[in-house]
């Protein structure tokens, strides 16, 4: 994670955007009143994603459960009916 305070980001805004949304590199910009983090629409959705899974019990176990199925017991992808 790239840290910088307020003023340097408002100076490097335009290559600092570029450089967070090409690499999803985040950055900590500093403030006197506190920091705040600029990520990514792609790293964003993902975290959003992931809080959407761990808030829904259901969905969580059935996930957590497949991940222990071994291979051999799944279904081929060729074979599910989207």
């Amino acid at each position: 994670m790239t840290n910088t305070n307020a003023t340097n980001f408002r100076k490097n805004i335009f290559s600092m955007l570029e450089q967070t949304i090409k690499f999803n590199e985040p950055i900590n910009i500093s403030t006197k009143e506190g920091n705040a983090v600029l990520m990514s629409e792609e790293d964003y959705n993902n975290v959003m994603a992931t809080f959407e899974i761990y808030s829904n019990p259901e969905l969580y176990a059935k996930i957590h459960s497949g991940m222990k199925v071994p291979i051999e017991e799944c279904i081929r992808e060729d074979d599910v009916q989207w």
